[in-house]
C-alpha cells in the first residue's frame, strides 16, 4: 500500500529561518507594519511567495484578537425583502470588503437571541435595517463594543454612523410629478407594513396630496409586501374599485411590475389606460414593456459607503458618528401618460 506523503506547512518560523531575522519580524512585515525597513520587508516577502506560504487565519485571530469577519445584517432575509434588495446590498458591500476578511450575511429574524453575536465573532457589523424591530439588535452592538454602520433607516442613536436615502422626498417629488402630469385619482401600493421604508414613502405619498389640496381616499392605500405578487393582488383590488385611479404609485418596482402584469391581465394598456410609478430603480425596471418611471434609489452606493465607513472603523481612522443622507432622483421613462 503506497504511503501519501503529507506536504508540511509552511509557518511564520520557516521564513524567520531562511530570512535570519525573528519570527515576530516576519510577523510584522507580513502585516506591512511600518516598523520593518523596506529592504528587509522585500527580502521576507520574497521568501514568503517562492514557499507558497498561507497565512494561518486562526493563529492570526488568536493573536490579534480579531476575527477577520464583518456581518451584514438585515431585518429578515426570507420575509418581505426583495431579491433585487437583497442582491444590490449584497453587491454593495461585497464590492469594497476585500478578501483579508470573511463576509457573514443573516437575517436578525433567523436569532432567537444574541448571545452568539459578540466582538470574538465579529470585527465589525453592518446592519441593513428596515424595522423598528431591529432596535434590540442594536443596542446589543453597542453594549457588547462591536463598530457598528446602520444603513437605509434613520436609528435615533447618538453614537453610531446612519447612512440612508430620503424616501420621503423621494416618494413626494414621485407623486408630484404625476399630479403635474394631470392626475387626481392616485392610489398608493403601500410596502411591508413594518419596514420603516415603507412608512416613509406613503408619507411623501401623503404630503404631495395635502400640499395639492387633493383628498386622500383610504380606498385607494392597499397593502402590499414589497414583492411582484402582492403588487399584482394590490392592483387588481384597485381596479375592482367603482371608481379606478388614472396612476398608482408603488412603494418599490417588484411590486410595480406585478401591478403592470394585473393591468395587462384584464386587457389594459400601461400608460395608456392606467400610469404607474416605481421605487428603486432596480436592473429589470429599465426593461419592462414599457419601461418603468421610478425613484432612483442609491441602495448600492449606501452598502458601499456603508463597508467603506465599516473598514475605516476597524481600522481605527473613524470614530465620529454621523448621519448620512443621500438623494434620491426621479427616472422618467414611459409608464406616466398626461391625463386630460
Amino acid at each position: 500500500m503506497l504511503k501519501r506523503k503529507v506536504r508540511k506547512m509552511v509557518t511564520i518560523k520557516d521564513i524567520a529561518k531562511l530570512a535570519n531575522v525573528s519570527h515576530t519580524t516576519v510577523s510584522r512585515a507580513l502585516n506591512n507594519s511600518p516598523l520593518i525597513k523596506e529592504p528587509t520587508k522585500r527580502k521576507i516577502l520574497e521568501i514568503a511567495s517562492q514557499l507558497n506560504y498561507t497565512p494561518n487565519f486562526n493563529a492570526k485571530s488568536l493573536v490579534m484578537q480579531k476575527s477577520y469577519t464583518i456581518g451584514l445584517f438585515l431585518t429578515s432575509i426570507s420575509k418581505g425583502t426583495s431579491a433585487s434588495f437583497l442582491a444590490d446590498t449584497i453587491k454593495g458591500v461585497n464590492s469594497i470588503i476585500n478578501q483579508d476578511y470573511n463576509l457573514f450575511i443573516r437575517g436578525i429574524d433567523d436569532y432567537q437571541d444574541f448571545s452568539s453575536i459578540n466582538s470574538q465573532r465579529f470585527d465589525g457589523i453592518i446592519l441593513m435595517s428596515q424595522s423598528v424591530h431591529d432596535n434590540t439588535f442594536i443596542y446589543h452592538v453597542l453594549q457588547k463594543g462591536i463598530p457598528l454602520v446602520v444603513l437605509n433607516r434613520e436609528v435615533e442613536e447618538d453614537h453610531l454612523i446612519n447612512i440612508l436615502s430620503n424616501d420621503s422626498e423621494g416618494s413626494r417629488k414621485a407623486v408630484e410629478y404625476l399630479i403635474d402630469n394631470g392626475h387626481r385619482d392616485i392610489a398608493i401600493i403601500e410596502g411591508t407594513p413594518s419596514f420603516k421604508s415603507a412608512q416613509k414613502r406613503k408619507e411623501g405619498y401623503m404630503k404631495a396630496l395635502i400640499d395639492h389640496n387633493i383628498p386622500i381616499k383610504n380606498e385607494y392605500s392597499v397593502q402590499g409586501n414589497y414583492d411582484m405578487e402582492s403588487g399584482y393582488q394590490a392592483m387588481v383590488r384597485l381596479l375592482g374599485l367603482k371608481k379606478p385611479p388614472t396612476a398608482v404609485f408603488c412603494s418599490n418596482d417588484d411590486m410595480a411590475i406585478g401591478a403592470m402584469n394585473a393591468v395587462f391581465a384584464q386587457g389594459l394598456k400601461v400608460p395608456d389606460d392606467l400610469s404607474v410609478f416605481g421605487f428603486d430603480d432596480i436592473g429589470f425596471s429599465q426593461y419592462t414593456t414599457p419601461r418603468l418611471t421610478t425613484v432612483k434609489r442609491p441602495l448600492e452606493q449606501i452598502s458601499i459607503h456603508g463597508a467603506k465607513k465599516m473598514l475605516s472603523l476597524i481600522l481605527g481612522d473613524e470614530q465620529e458618528a454621523e448621519k448620512i443622507l443621500l438623494k434620491t432622483e426621479l427616472i422618467i421613462r414611459d409608464t406616466v401618460k398626461r391625463f386630460v
